[in-house]
């Protein structure tokens, strides 16, 4: 999990399609989780790892800095 955009539902062009067709509405394609609790868990585990990506990028990038 390296995005932050998986509760969202992912829009594609057969996908819009079916749904400006689809007068009722009722294809709702979401991602989804069993509970609220695991919904947060995922979404927290996934920011952790977004951060955790970014600290390591900043380090690699100050590490560069200070060898010149």
């Amino acid at each position: 999990m390296n995005k932050t955009d998986f509760l969202f539902a992912r829009p594609s062009l057969l996908r819009g399609f079916g749904r400006a067709i689809d007068l009722r509405s009722t294809r709702n394609i979401y991602n989804n989780s069993d509970s609220g609790m695991m919904a947060d868990h995922k979404a927290l585990k996934s920011d952790w790892s977004m951060v955790g990506g970014d600290i390591k990028e900043a380090l690699k990038n100050y590490n560069g800095r200070e060898k010149k």
